[in-house]
């Protein structure tokens, strides 16, 4: 049987187990070749440096994400709900990524810390979803909102403590599902003015 063809793809999973193994401190790209059985040269006809590597594996991983959230905040619908399902959605995401593989989930805070564009890129993404939601809440004259990217963002600040990976500790301390709860209705109250 011939071998699997070299993609993005596979180099990027190979780098995720070698980031677990290793930490980022200590992997290479060389670490990542040897994972897949390649030279590094060919792991660097796919990323230039390891640099863009690290960024790749960085945006692989905040993307994961998008596409749920996308589709909460695409969906018909009243807005309320949808605004609910999509920080529950988030808040879970986060939480699952931070519980189910922690090793990995820190080298993902020391990439983020380096990826700063990414990270950036990524929370304006998250906040053209909320921007779409509470837009089309307005519309629909369930909430009063002047600018919908405005309160998105403010949203998003005002959530902070069930996404921001720096709260990644108080995710599994009693209270936390009341304590996000009671965010949620706090918010979904003021935006229905």
């Amino acid at each position: 049987m011939p071998p699997e063809p070299l993609t993005p793809e596979r180099i990027l999973e190979a780098t995720e187990d070698v980031l677990r193994r290793y930490g980022p401190a200590k992997a290479t790209v060389v670490d990542v070749a040897r994972a897949l059985g390649v030279s590094h040269g060919s792991v660097y006809r796919h990323f230039g440096s390891k640099a863009a590597l690290r960024e790749a594996v960085t945006q692989r991983w905040l993307d994961l994400s998008h596409a749920e959230l996308s589709a909460i905040a695409d969906a018909d619908g009243p807005a309320g709900p949808r605004l609910r399902a999509w920080l529950t959605a988030l808040f879970a995401a986060k939480r699952r990524k931070a519980g189910d593989d922690p090793e990995l989930f820190a080298t993902y805070m020391v990439l983020v810390g380096e990826n700063s564009a990414t990270v950036d890129r990524h929370i304006e993404t998250m906040i053209g979803q909320l921007a779409r939601i509470v837009e089309s809440g307005t519309r629909a004259g369930e909430f009063t909102a002047a600018d919908p990217t405005a309160t998105a963002r403010a949203l998003w600040d005002a959530t902070n403590r069930f996404h921001d990976p720096a709260y990644a500790a108080d995710w599994s301390l009693p209270g936390i599902d009341a304590a996000f709860d009671a965010v949620c209705d706090l918010l979904l109250r003021g935006l229905q003015g």
